[in-house]
């Protein structure tokens, strides 16, 4: 894998049984992965016990078992804000608490995106403040029930919550995954599921395929029909760097 992945899940049903779609995917390379487990033996089993780049995810705890550098998806942070204000206890300190966590957040996407306009040392400095704000939000006794829940949460994954800030490679937000996810559940309403184990395992390895095509910037059916038709000639399939957009 490279130096950043993705990963997300989602509901999945097999002969009218629950069952779990995974998706792990970089810059080049989409995996779907059904299984029946939501457990982290599964991240595991995709992504190794190690990882050596950053790992993109929402706060599901599976995703906390693997050793590496993490980043939190701060859209789902926000979404979760906004959710409590409409629908959940909002009452006592919870504004306050909300207002101080979601302008921390945008304060340190705008520092994020503003960085190539300051010199080195003027932004770590700028990050160590951002840091300490985060620290203080933390630390505060906040007595709103959903903000006692929410500060467990993040005082768990405090140190994945900015790492954005330090690296070019690393972005604030798991997008990427949950597109991933979307166009699964597409087919999922197209197609309703699977019937049996075996055609789970085919579903999850044809999308493996397309997606990771259509990353290329090719078109998958063509592609695809290329494919088999050199397959067909040689005896062997060619290679997917072997195709260009233009021949795609």
């Amino acid at each position: 894998l490279s130096d950043a992945a993705h990963m997300d899940e989602t509901s999945w049903r097999v002969d009218g049984k629950n069952r779990w779609l995974w998706t792990l995917l970089n810059k080049q390379y989409t995996l779907f992965h059904v299984d029946k487990s939501r457990g982290a033996q599964v991240v595991k089993t995709l992504l190794g016990e190690v990882y050596g780049g950053t790992l993109h995810t929402d706060f599901y705890s599976a995703y906390g078992e693997i050793d590496c550098r993490k980043q939190k998806c701060l859209v789902h942070l926000l979404r979760e804000l906004e959710r409590v204000a409409k629908y959940k206890d909002h009452g006592g300190d919870w504004p306050a608490f909300s207002k101080k966590l979601k302008r921390l957040i945008r304060d340190a996407i705008r520092l994020r995106k503003s960085k190539e306009e300051r010199d080195a040392a003027t932004y770590q400095r700028r990050c160590e403040r951002m840091e300490k704000r985060l620290r203080l939000i933390l630390a505060q006794g906040w007595s709103n029930k959903e903000a006692q829940r929410l500060l467990k949460r993040l005082n768990r994954h405090q140190d994945e919550l900015l790492t954005f800030l330090y690296r070019a490679d690393v972005p604030f937000e798991n997008n990427f995954g949950e597109r991933s996810i979307r166009g699964a559940v597409i087919m999922r309403k197209n197609s309703f599921n699977n019937r049996s184990e075996k055609g789970a395992s085919t579903q999850s390895v044809l999308m493996s395929v397309f997606f990771t095509i259509k990353q290329r910037g090719l078109n998958p059916v063509d592609t695809v029909k290329e494919a088999l038709k050199i397959y067909l000639k040689t005896g062997n399939l060619p290679q997917l760097k072997e195709f260009t957009a233009s021949n795609g």
